[in-house]
This record gives structure tokens, C-alpha cells and sequence, in this order.
């Protein structure tokens, strides 16, 4: 009797040890199941809204592929500075961005009721603008749309300003990144993809014409919001390159400027 005694007392605590454990765990499951439910809600509702932004966009790479063959160079149409004279008015709504190129702002034409944006720069009268130049010679759907030009007065006399009108786009890649940033999350693989593919086709188009861009970054990088459709803009700083003319290596923005030119380079 006296030998089994601690053996039955060991397997009362045994049981009574399972009977607690096992009151515990229904507890932990009970308390954790409402909070992973309540982060998985919003994850699932961002999940569903990338997926739906990944299929607009795949809807829309396929579209620009079917259209790869199609004709991409050529002059603007309507509204061209430098085909047919038309007249318009806008009116201006709000600044875009300004430096000491000039200052860019957003404009309602009054005909049409289109967002346009409109740079204006100081003319000198001695020289022709070459971004105007280069811009009315191109034709490419990733190259933002020249689509009217004309000048206006400053306040001394004399003084002269061009005013570039382009198409409007809502955002630019700089936002696009600047956006995921604050979120703290990367930028979706499929935009990544979709703005370099588009963000090629454009460079391969315009050095297909003999023109170097020279100032390519995100802050130049137009994107459409609903389809994400990407146009090169601002040839401020483009040129025509012309085989055995040297050219300036310190252009470009510092931290977007090719190695080659870092090093030097001018051919």
C-alpha cells in the first residue's frame, strides 16, 4: 500500500496538470483570434486593391504591345506650334512646380474644357528655343504631347516669354515612390515593370531620332493615375546629337547623371 501511494499521487497530478493545461488553451486561441482577425482585414482590403490596380495595368501593358508596331514617330496634329495656327484660351488654375527655368502651372482650355499644363519661359530673341524645336518632332505615346506654343508679354518692355502647352498628367514616378515610401511599403513589382518598360520605349524612340534626353529622373517621369501610362517630359536640356560635335559632361541632375559622364565623358 505504502509503495503505491505516491504513484497514485503522481497520476492525480498528471491529470489535474492536463485538466489546467488543457482550460488554458482555448483561452490563448479565444483572445489571439479576434486580433489576427482584425490585422488581416485591412491586409485583405489592400491586397484586393493592389490586385485590382495589378489587372488594370496588366490590361494596359498588353494594349501598348499590341500597339508596338504601330507608327511612332511623325509630327503633332491639331493644335501643333508649328503645323496649323489655332486659337485657345486658358485659363490658369494652379502652379505645377517652378525654378529657374521658368514655372509650370496647370490650365483649363476655355473651348474644350481639357487640363493642360503650360510652361512658360523667358525668350531670348536672339535665339530659338531648342526644347520647342526638339518637342514639335516628336511623336510617341510615352513622350508627353506637344500641343500648342505662343508668346506672351512681360512687364518690361521687350520682354518676351514662351509658353509650351503639353498634356496633362496627374503624377509622376518621384510621387508614385514618394507615396509607397510613406506607407512603408516597396512599390508594387508590376508598376516597377510597367514604368521601365515604358520609360525604355521611350528612350529607344528618341534616340532612334538622334535626340539625348539628358535629364532623365523620376520628377521627369509624367504617369497617368487611373491607366499608369508613363510620358518622358521636360527637353529643357535635351540636344540633338551630332557625330564628332563635343558636348558638355556636367549635366543632368548629380544623382541621376550616367557614370560616363561623372568620369567625364563628352563624345
Amino acid at each position: 500500500g505504502a509503495g503505491g501511494s505516491p504513484g497514485r499521487r503522481g497520476h492525480r497530478g498528471a491529470r489535474a496538470r492536463t485538466r489546467r493545461s488543457s482550460r488554458r488553451r482555448p483561452q490563448r486561441t479565444r483572445a489571439a483570434r479576434p486580433c489576427a482577425l482584425r490585422e488581416l482585414r485591412p491586409m485583405a482590403a489592400k491586397a484586393e486593391r493592389v490586385s485590382s490596380d495589378i489587372r488594370a495595368v496588366q490590361s494596359n501593358l498588353e494594349s501598348m504591345r499590341l500597339s508596338e508596331g504601330g507608327k511612332a514617330d511623325g509630327h503633332s496634329g491639331s493644335g501643333d506650334a508649328g503645323s496649323k495656327k489655332a486659337s485657345f484660351t486658358y485659363n490658369a488654375e494652379k502652379v505645377l512646380g517652378s525654378g529657374s527655368f521658368g514655372i509650370v502651372y496647370q490650365a483649363r482650355v476655355v473651348e474644350t474644357n481639357d487640363s493642360v499644363a503650360i510652361k512658360k519661359v523667358f525668350q531670348d530673341k536672339r535665339y530659338k528655343n531648342r526644347e520647342l524645336q526638339i518637342m514639335r518632332e516628336l511623336r510617341h505615346p510615352n513622350v508627353v504631347e506637344l500641343k500648342h506654343a505662343f508668346y506672351t508679354s512681360g512687364e518690361k518692355p521687350g520682354e518676351t516669354y514662351l509658353n509650351v502647352v503639353m498634356e496633362y498628367c496627374s503624377d509622376t514616378v518621384y510621387r508614385v515612390m514618394k507615396h509607397y515610401n510613406k506607407m512603408k511599403q516597396p512599390v508594387p513589382h508590376i508598376f516597377v515593370q510597367l514604368y521601365s518598360y515604358q520609360m525604355s520605349r521611350a528612350c529607344a524612340y528618341i534616340h532612334a531620332v538622334g535626340i539625348c534626353h539628358r535629364d532623365i529622373k523620376p520628377q521627369n517621369l509624367l504617369v497617368d493615375g487611373r491607366s499608369h501610362t508613363l510620358k518622358l517630359c521636360d527637353f529643357g536640356s535635351a540636344k540633338r546629337l551630332v557625330r564628332g560635335e563635343p558636348n558638355v559632361a556636367y549635366i543632368c541632375s548629380r544623382y541621376y547623371r550616367a557614370p560616363e559622364l561623372i568620369f567625364g565623358a563628352t563624345d
